[in-house]
C-alpha cells in the first residue's frame, strides 16, 4: 500500500510499504478514506523528536472498516469510522478511570503510558497517512458513524484529534456560560478551542496569533483576533477586563512557542496566560511540552524545564490542568454536535490533497505559507 514515510528532518516520501493486516482477534482493518496533516506531525517532521526514519505519519484519521477480526463484536464490514488518536484498551486502570490517553496496555514502555498512532514516544504503531491502517482493540477504538458520514466527512475527521483536544483545552480551564476566554494559538488546535468555547456559551473569546489567515478564520466564529507582532496581547486582555483578566484561558502552542522577531521561548506562552487570566481563574493547557528536547534553545529547554512564573501563577490562585486529550471522552457528544448541524468544524480547512501530493503539502504547511491552515490528504 501507499503510504507517507518519514525521511530524515523535512523530508517525506510517498512510498510501498507492507499492507496493513489484522494480527489479533480484537483488530479492526479500515481503508483510509481522509487523514489529516496534524501541527504535532511537524515536531517529528522538522526533526524535533526521535521519530524513526522509515515510519509512517498520521494519527488523525478515519475511514471504512473492510475486514474485522473474530473477536470484534460491535464493528462491522462496510461502516464509517473516526479513529482517536489515542490507541487504548478500554480495560487498564486508566482507560476504567477514563483516561484513555495514557493507556497502559498499548505502551510497551512499563514506566510509560499512552499510545498513539505514527508518532514518537508512543508505540510502534503504524500511521494512517497511508491506503489501510489496523486498529487495535477495534470495538473500542472506532467511533461508528451515521449516515452523513460521506457528506460531512471533513467534519467528522476533525474527532480523532484536534476537535475534542481544543474542547479538552476549555474543560480543564473550567469554561461555563458566560466566561470570558483568551486562547494563545490560532492553530487547528486553538481554533478549534475558541469553537468549544463559543458552543459552552463564552461571552467573549480572545484569540492571540501573528498569522492573518488563522486570525482571520478565529474572527468568523465570532472570535476577537489579537495580533502579537501588533499588541501587547497581555495588555490588551486587561484593558478589555478592567485590569481584572479573562476567566479562563487556553495553551494551544506548545514548546515551539516564539515571539514575532522568531526568537524561540517555550515558556511564553504559559507565562502570557498566567498574566492575563484572572485570580483564581482556570488555563488548559494542550500544546506538546516535552521531558526533552534536544533542538531546545538553552540547557534547560533541551531538558524539557520551563522558566514559567510559577510564583504569581500560585499566588493568583490559578487551576492548571495539562496533557494529551482522551479523545473518547468527548468524541461521541462532539459527533452528535456535527450531526445535528451545530458544530462544523470543517470550517478551518483549507486544502484537500491525494496522498499521492503529500510531500508538497507537507512543505507547504511546514513553512507555515499563507493559506495553509488545515490539511486533509485523501488516498486515491
Amino acid at each position: 500500500m501507499k503510504a507517507v514515510v518519514y525521511k530524515g528532518p523535512n523530508e517525506v516520501a510517498v512510498e510501498e510499504v507492507p499492507d496493513a493486516k489484522i494480527e489479533r482477534p480484537t483488530d479492526v482493518l479500515v481503508r483510509i478514506t481522509a487523514t489529516n496533516i496534524c501541527g504535532s506531525d511537524l515536531h517529528m517532521y522538522e526533526g524535533r523528536t526521535d521519530f524513526a526514519v522509515g515510519r509512517t505519519f498520521g494519527h488523525e484519521n478515519m475511514g471504512e472498516v473492510i475486514e474485522v477480526g473474530n473477536g470484534v463484536d460491535a464493528v462491522k464490514v462496510g461502516e464509517l469510522v473516526v479513529l482517536p488518536f489515542n490507541i487504548s484498551c478500554g480495560f487498564c486502570k486508566n482507560c476504567e478511570r477514563g483516561f484513555t490517553n495514557y493507556c497502559m496496555t498499548t505502551q510497551p514502555d512499563p514506566v510509560g503510558a499512552g499510545a498513539a498512532y505514527g508518532f514518537a514516544g508512543m508505540g510502534p504503531y503504524p500511521g494512517g497517512q497511508a491506503q489501510m491502517l489496523r486498529v487495535p482493540y477495534g470495538d473500542n477504538n472506532c467511533l461508528r458513524l451515521g449516515e452523513d458520514a460521506v457528506e460531512k466527512q471533513n467534519d467528522y475527521v476533525m474527532l480523532s484529534d484536534i476537535f475534542p483536544t481544543g474542547y479538552h483545552a476549555t474543560e480543564m480551564a473550567g469554561v461555563m456560560p458566560g466566561d470570558t476566554v483568551v486562547i494563545y494559538g490560532a492553530g487547528p488546535v486553538g481554533l478549534m478551542a475558541a469553537l468549544s468555547a463559543t458552543i459552552k456559551g463564552a461571552s467573549k473569546v480572545w484569540v492571540v496569533d501573528r498569522r492573518p489567515d488563522r486570525l482571520a478564520l478565529a474572527e468568523q466564529i465570532g472570535a476577537i483576533a489579537v495580533d502579537d507582532s501588533k499588541t501587547d496581547p497581555v495588555q490588551f486582555v486587561l484593558d478589555q477586563t478592567k485590569g481584572i483578566g479573562a476567566d479562563r484561558g487556553c495553551e494551544c502552542v506548545g514548546y515551539q512557542a516564539h515571539d514575532p522577531q522568531g526568537t524561540e521561548d517555550p515558556a511564553m506562552t504559559l507565562n502570557r496566560l498566567i498574566q492575563s487570566v484572572r485570580i483564581t481563574g482556570g488555563i488548559g493547557v494542550v500544546g506538546v511540552f516535552l521531558p526533552a528536547d534536544p533542538g531546545g534553545f538553552d540547557e534547560n529547554a533541551k531538558q524539557g524545564k520551563l522558566a514559567i512564573d510559577y510564583g504569581l501563577q500560585w499566588l493568583k490562585g490559578q487551576s492548571m490542568g495539562s496533557g494529551q486529550c482522551p479523545v473518547k471522552k468527548y468524541n461521541r457528544q462532539l459527533r452528535d454536535l456535527i450531526a445535528v448541524g451545530k458544530a462544523k468544524p470543517s470550517w478551518i480547512v483549507s486544502h484537500e490533497v491525494p496522498l499521492s501530493k503529500a510531500v508538497d503539502a507537507y512543505k507547504n504547511f511546514g513553512d507555515r505559507n499563507d493559506g495553509w491552515t488545515k490539511v486533509i490528504l485523501k488516498p486515491e
